[in-house]
């Protein structure tokens, strides 16, 4: 089975940036990063296809970029702008989801 490894995160302060990067052990045509905020359901917030093709949850849109770098296996999630309600750990994973999951990378948002 694919193996998938998040990283990158970390704490900002609101309006701050962070990185987060997903590497896979093989490739998928469709990744996506969720988040799963406490005490809440687990969303996708973004995906990308392997010709790029992007979608973004609304709360992201104009703050969030995901890109992925095909000969690596690697996906990105730039974010911008961050907001306090971005906190939440951050997994990768194929879109739709595959039944597994990585460990995750936090992010809170905070000052």
């Amino acid at each position: 089975q694919v193996q998938l490894v998040e990283s990158g995160g970390g704490l900002v302060q609101p309006g701050g940036s962070l990185r987060l990067s997903c590497a896979a052990s093989g490739s998928i045509f469709s990744m996506g990063w969720y988040r799963q905020a406490p005490g809440k359901e687990r969303e996708l917030v973004a995906s990308i296809t392997r010709y790029r093709r992007t979608n973004y949850a609304d709360s992201v849109k104009g703050r969030f970029a995901i890109s992925r770098d095909n000969a690596k296996n690697t996906v990105f999630l730039h974010m911008n702008s961050l907001k306090p309600e971005d906190t939440a750990v951050y997994y990768c994973n194929s879109e739709p989801p595959l039944d597994y999951w990585g460990q995750g990378t936090q992010v809170t948002v905070s000052s």
